[in-house]
């Protein structure tokens, strides 16, 4: 059994290695390209894109939960061994997506149009380059929906090294649209839009074509199996609550913020959104990595290995970002001085914010992972997500009420913590886990660790300001020594840290 663990482990870091060599090629090329297409289509037309686009995706509260149950299903047969129901689940899956498709579509015509030409805060010169948006963001909205049963079988399967290829052919296809706007025969914002939706499609081309070649399940044939749509629609509909709870927050959110504010507020949180993408795209291509072997160990009955997984996924993804953020979250002015052309207002407070929740759910994202994994979710995403619920009429009534934009990240950050704490419980009783040991060798090491990463830069910030490339230098080499020492000292368990000493000794004993 150790050694099955060994080669699960080696093939978690393996995948993550693919990863993350994708993740640095998408971070760079969304870094610029951000800085770029907000100077070319300034503020007003980027925030525009932002709460247009933003909109459209909350569409997926119609899909989102399908999607997280299609995926579920197919990693927990495939876990299980079973090619027939493996076979069934996908072609179902793509089926319903199709057919949700057109949903979307006549949704978003009846619906959608209406409150963005009655609604929305849009200046009426640019009402009708928002319309090509919208409708341009629901055509590749739609191809991404096709897409979901194609990614699903690439990450169940772990080939990650295909995963990570079509996302770098994504990234430099995001890369020529900034250089294609310098010549738009066209509005520049139409043109944006046109772009996008075209390098939306090619995507879906790209994943589906590979699928078709690797995995036998991917043939699709039209079928409807009644007893595998109920399981289907019966995980979806209650993880409907938690899935549009989070498209809400997000989405909805930035739509809130667009009925108080103008789209230059909108350009802001834009504009930290995208960094803190890029930046948690270090944990989340971890957790992509990490989450097969999760559901794999639940449904072939392994679930000691399981929390293992659980306990170390949760304190190592917060570390990753931890590393990351705690440079930028110090230096936050100073990087965006030089990333931006115009800084859009607020843009510094959004940042920082943004960073903070994404600490906040990185311990939770392999408890989420578990609770797919188990199937039983019924009492879980009614409390859970219920709680999630309760972002947008908390942000819209602080609004409502004169607070400033940023309250919304400060409703999502404090209901992000009520939420962890929630899954604690409910988790307790669907799989057993161990609260107490949660508690002291995750949560309290990620609070040490946090705090005392804190001491040294933010010394270093009060007597120096960061307003120089050296000074930004030194403050992120104290971020960095700092974090890794007491992650190391406090963060590791002795095991770990063990494992960490040998590598070390033999990456000496090679390089000697």
């Amino acid at each position: 059994m150790e050694k099955n663990e060994q080669n699960k482990s080696k093939t978690i870091a393996k995948n993550t290695l693919f990863l993350y060599f994708r993740m640095m090629l998408i971070m760079l090329v969304s870094l610029y390209t951000s800085r770029v297409v907000l100077e070319k289509l300034g503020e007003t037309d980027f925030g525009i894109y932002n709460v247009v686009a933003g909109f459209v995706s909350m569409f997926a509260l119609l899909t989102g939960s399908l999607s997280a149950a299609i995926s579920r299903f197919i990693t927990y047969e495939l876990g299980k061994g079973n090619k027939e129901n493996l076979k069934k689940i996908f072609s179902l899956s793509l089926t319903i997506q199709f057919s949700l498709s057109i949903v979307v579509i006549l949704v978003g015509e009846l619906v959608g149009v209406w409150f963005l030409n009655t609604r929305m805060t849009i200046p009426a010169e640019r009402l009708f380059a928002a319309n090509w948006v919208f409708q341009l963001s629901l055509l590749g909205f739609c191809f991404h929906m096709i897409s979901i049963p194609y990614n699903a079988a690439i990450i169940a399967h772990e080939h990650m090294k295909a995963f990570a290829f079509v996302g770098i052919i994504d990234a430099f296809a995001r890369l020529m649209v900034v250089f294609l706007l310098a010549i738009s025969p066209i509005d520049m914002l139409i043109f944006y839009a046109v772009l996008l939706c075209l390098i939306s499609i090619f995507i879906r081309s790209c994943y589906s074509v590979y699928c078709h070649r690797h995995f036998a399940e991917c043939s699709f044939s039209f079928c409807f199996d009644s007893v595998l749509f109920k399981q289907l629609a019966s995980f979806a509909g209650w993880n409907f609550i938690g899935s549009s709870a989070s498209l809400l927050r997000e989405q909805g959110g930035n739509v809130i913020i667009n009925l108080f504010f103008n789209p230059a507020v909108n350009a802001a949180r834009g504009i930290a959104a995208q960094a803190n993408t890029a930046i948690h795209s270090f944990v989340s291509n971890f957790m992509t990595a990490l989450n097969p072997q999760i559901t794999k160990s639940y449904a072939s009955g392994n679930t000691d290995y399981m929390m293992k997984l659980v306990f170390q996924g949760a304190r190592l993804s917060y570390f990753m970002l931890l590393l990351l953020s705690l440079p930028i979250i110090f230096s936050t002015d100073y990087i965006l001085s030089i990333w931006l052309v115009k800084v859009p207002e607020k843009t510094s407070i959004f940042f920082r914010l943004v960073l903070f929740f994404g600490l906040s759910e990185s311990l939770s994202h392999p408890l989420v992972t578990t609770m797919l994994a188990t199937g039983r979710i019924k009492k879980y995403q009614l409390t859970v997500g219920g709680l999630q619920l309760l972002n947008l009429p908390f942000s819209y009534l602080f609004l409502r009420c004169g607070f400033p934009a940023e309250t919304v990240l400060y409703v999502a950050l404090f209901i992000s913590q009520c939420c962890l704490f929630m899954r604690l419980v409910m988790l307790k009783s669907m799989v057993e886990l161990n609260i107490k040991a949660y508690l002291e060798n995750v949560y309290l090491k990620v609070l040490l660790v946090t705090f005392f990463s804190l001491l040294i830069p933010t010394l270093f910030v009060y007597f120096y300001e960061v307003n120089s490339f050296g000074i930004f230098v030194l403050e992120s080499i104290l971020c960095l020594i700092s974090t890794l020492f007491y992650v190391l000292y406090i963060g590791c368990t002795i095991d770990e840290r063990s494992f960490v000493y040998r590598k070390i000794k033999d990456l000496t004993h090679k390089v000697l």
